[in-house]
């Protein structure tokens, strides 16, 4: 077993990435940095991915290193007792070396940007809200879980209980090349907790992920091709929100692409983050329109419409979360609720290099 770690740079520019440190920390030096804070906060997340992408990198080496020297201490020593701590070590190293090797094939043009990701209930009435419900959970954990920040932009209440919908930003390096592979038709099966009768239900609830895009995009929007209305904010925010029509809905009359923002305190602070949401839904559906001429470029039979259903959670009469475009799945399902779903993150990803 030969020391050649060094080809594990192949899918990724150690050098290059540590160029890119340097320069993102000079830019933060500048007297001048904190001028423009959002330009600020956004140089900042990039230099933290980075540095996090180092630190795994050269953790990775140095754990290589330590079962190479393990393994020629025993074989001098013809010392079998250490074979289980080297299968540990091995395990360990190799599932860390499978998410870097992953965080690697976040190859796409607007990969390394935050998401925002819009939750809409099916038919179902309450059952249907309440899955809303769980997997806005379900995303907030994995957020959690993996270091990025969630903000809620929209939200509206079911009649009864859980979320009719629901639009969040979440912010960090790569936050949409993960989560791309959310979107689409979430399907529940489990007995109902709203029926007495304690039958099965089917639920279903749609999630939209797009990237958030910047001002300087491409993406142009005619004054005249869309309709603002203002109304009065409710749900999450405290009372403040429903005391003056500060949430604003912009509706995209040539796509018929609705987005409403209620998140800041200010209808023009609103309005202007509905306009990055439109542009951000502009983009994700010229995207769209790419990936399927591609596809029948290549007579690709995968299923990239985001109206098709993408994985199944099912809790009664067994117990499996399954992913229909990889197969991918397991039967520890509040684990997924829990937030784990980098193995469903993982499979997406690699299918779609395959």
């Amino acid at each position: 077993m030969t020391k050649n770690y060094r080809k594990w740079g192949l899918h990724f520019d150690v050098a290059g990435a540590k160029e890119k440190i340097t320069e993102l920390e000079e830019i933060s030096a500048d007297p001048d940095f904190w001028a423009d804070m959002e330009k600020s906060q956004k140089v900042l997340r990039q230099l933290k991915g980075l540095k996090n992408k180092i630190n795994r990198y050269e953790t990775l080496v140095t754990q290589y290193e330590d079962i190479l020297t393990l393994i020629e201490m025993g074989t001098e020593e013809e010392d079998a007792s250490i074979i289980s701590e080297v299968k540990e070590l091995a395990d360990n190293f190799l599932a860390e070396y499978d998410n870097l090797k992953i965080s690697t094939l976040l190859d796409g043009e607007y990969d390394k940007n935050n998401a925002i990701i819009t939750l809409h209930s099916g038919a179902g009435g309450t059952e249907a809200c309440d899955w809303t419900n769980m997997l806005f959970r379900m995303y907030t954990k994995w957020a959690d879980r993996n270091d990025f920040q969630i903000e809620i932009l929209d939200m509206l209440d079911g009649d009864e209980a859980g979320l009719k919908s629901v639009t969040i930003q979440v912010n960090g390096e790569n936050a949409y090349g993960y989560l791309k592979s959310e979107k689409g038709i979430h399907r529940l099966v489990r007995v109902s907790p709203f029926d007495s009768s304690g039958r099965r239900h089917t639920s279903f609830a749609s999630c939209d992920v797009m990237p958030e895009i910047e001002n300087d995009t491409d993406i142009q929007i005619n004054t005249e091709d869309i309709r603002i209305d203002t109304y009065r904010a409710s749900g999450a925010g405290g009372q403040h929100v429903n005391k003056t029509s500060s949430a604003i809905r912009i509706t995209h009359n040539p796509t018929g692409i609705v987005v409403q923002c209620q998140d800041e305190r200010s209808q023009f602070s609103n309005k202007d983050r509905a306009m990055k949401m439109l542009k951000s839904k502009l983009l994700s559906l010229k995207i769209e329109e790419q990936m399927k001429k591609l596809a029948e470029i290549r007579g690709d039979v995968k299923e990239i419409g985001w109206g098709s259903q993408i994985r199944s959670y099912v809790f009664m009469p067994y117990t499996m979360v399954k992913d229909h475009r990889t197969s991918e799945e397991t039967g520890n399902v509040q684990a997924v609720m829990d937030g784990n779903i980098d193995n469903f993150i993982s499979a997406y990803l690699a299918w779609i290099h395959s």
